[in-house]
């Protein structure tokens, strides 16, 4: 297991409320994550439930694929954590970057991208509408998990059944095919 006892403590009710070392805006992405070209580059965030329960979500820009994780806590150690474990279910040719807003769960991301070697990019304050298709996602997962619900009674394998029926969906954006479908054809494409 990773320490993540060095990482900069994320401040709440302070000027320093998300700002973290060495951090990579999103301004400095490169022109593929922006254009959704190459398939690879994800967005991630956390929704809250009832009794300070949470789930990451990931959704990969190029085919809208979605992951879901399972988090205990909203400390960044539990949440860098989870997102370690989920990154390794990937081909590393299709995880080559996370956006983020700037909640403290990211505090340890320069732990998460020296496990995964993954760059993170952050959004920029108070703009999570920077993450526009992991916003989106949010959206629709509300519909499986209302506002209000205990999210620590679901468990990875119900989640991950979650996100099989929304990969399984086809999407306008996709011309109608599934996310699953896309995704699939990036994978098929790197073997």
């Amino acid at each position: 297991m990773l320490d993540t006892s060095a990482d900069e403590p994320c401040v709440i009710n302070s000027a320093r409320l998300g700002k973290f070392n060495d951090a990579i805006s999103i301004r400095d992405r490169p022109a593929d994550v922006e254009d959704r070209a190459v398939p690879g580059h994800w967005e991630g965030d956390l929704i809250a439930g009832s009794g300070n329960s949470f789930i990451a979500t990931l959704v990969e820009r190029h085919t809208r694929f979605v992951m879901l994780a399972k988090v205990s806590n909203k400390d960044s150690h539990s949440a860098i954590q989870a997102l370690i474990k989920q990154s390794r279910n990937l081909p590393k040719e299709l995880y080559r970057s996370l956006t983020w807003d700037r909640g403290c769960e990211m505090a340890g991301h320069k732990t998460f991208t020296l496990a995964t070697d993954i760059d993170v990019f952050l959004c920029e304050p108070h703009s999570p509408w920077q993450r526009g298709s992991n916003e989106n996602t949010d959206r629709l997962l509300r519909q499986y998990f209302p506002k209000g619900t205990d999210l620590s009674v679901y468990s990875q394998s119900k989640l991950s059944a979650v996100a099989r029926q929304l990969n399984e969906r086809p999407r306008k954006t996709l011309q109608y095919q599934t996310p699953a479908e896309k995704f699939n054809q990036c994978v098929a494409s790197i073997c």
